[in-house]
């Protein structure tokens, strides 16, 4: 888990007297076009590297393939995967009240950076959970700050992207992009359940990133798995991990969002028929309800 960016770093000589040349050979015109066209350089230079400095540096839409693993879970890789033998890392908050949205479905907050390598690990098993219940569009590839630890990694952003289910909504921030600068501000109710639960005991540190709470019933203690197992992997390299239930990746993500899905289906009451393998997500419900509640 990452906390919070803190601070959002001509003399002149006497020459001889030269023949008079044509004024497209003058040199102080060539010199005045010379120091012209070095200007205009770096000022396109100052701008692509603003550009670039943020998300649009090493940003792109989701390819085909990338796109098939993450929004269409495959039910026999998680009936194969199960738990992945993952912690789970929730914590179980008091009360029996479930945080809806206006249109009363149970609502999943999230709130990250793109510069954090934790988050990057995490998004990936929180976008495989989400797609059981419904449909992402504007998913973005990114990768986590390149000065931060496991820098570079390979993940998703939820900038800009939009989610729909008939089931549960989706909140997402990315408050921060991949240099630290500030992109997305918490709406009120986002920073309030943001402030109030992402601290000790429900959190393991206060205002870390990433954040994660299941409809007010389950909150994300810790990053669910070390994105160190992510280092060098590309996009597609891990999405091809994804498609083995053998592979230590495919059981950190997968495993991971089975748990995920556990939690939003324990918090909508039933498992929705849309989620595939659902005798497994059946299974891992049981363990996920045997996590101790934390006192409000």
């Amino acid at each position: 888990m990452a906390r919070l960016p803190e601070g959002n770093r001509s003399g002149r000589g006497n020459r001889p007297k030269a023949r008079r040349r044509p004024l497209w050979q003058s040199p102080t015109l060539i010199t005045s076009l010379s120091a012209g066209i070095v200007a205009i350089v770096l000022v396109v230079i100052v701008v692509i590297n603003q550009l670039g400095a943020g998300n649009a540096e090493v940003s792109s839409s989701l390819p085909a393939f990338v796109a098939s693993v993450i929004l269409h879970p495959d039910a026999s890789v998680i009936a194969t995967v199960g738990s992945g033998k993952q912690p789970g890392e929730l914590t179980h908050v008091a009360g029996t009240n479930v945080l809806k949205d206006a249109g009363g479905k149970p609502l999943i907050v999230y709130v990250g950076g793109e510069y954090c390598p934790f988050c990057a690990a995490e998004r990936w098993s929180i976008a495989y959970a989400l797609s059981q219940f419904g449909t992402f569009k504007g998913l973005t590839e990114i990768q986590s700050s390149a000065t931060d630890v496991d820098a570079n990694t390979d993940t998703l952003s939820f900038y800009k992207s939009t989610y729909t289910s008939p089931v549960i909504d989706f909140s997402a921030t990315e408050a921060y992009d991949r240099s630290q600068n500030p992109m997305q501000p918490l709406t009120p109710e986002v920073s309030s359940i943001f402030s109030k639960y992402d601290t000790p005991p429900y959190t393991m540190l206060s205002g870390g990133f990433p954040f994660l709470d299941i409809a007010g019933r389950y909150i994300l203690l810790n990053t669910s798995y070390d994105p160190a197992i992510l280092k060098n992997l590309t996009w597609d390299q891990i999405c091809t991990r994804m498609k083995d239930p053998t592979d230590p990746v495919c059981k950190a993500i997968v495993g991971n969002a089975n748990i995920l899905t556990a939690a939003i289906c324990l918090a909508l009451g039933d498992v929705p028929a849309s989620v595939s393998a659902a005798p497994t997500i059946e299974a891992i419900e049981s363990g996920v309800q045997k996590i101790p509640v934390t006192p409000a």
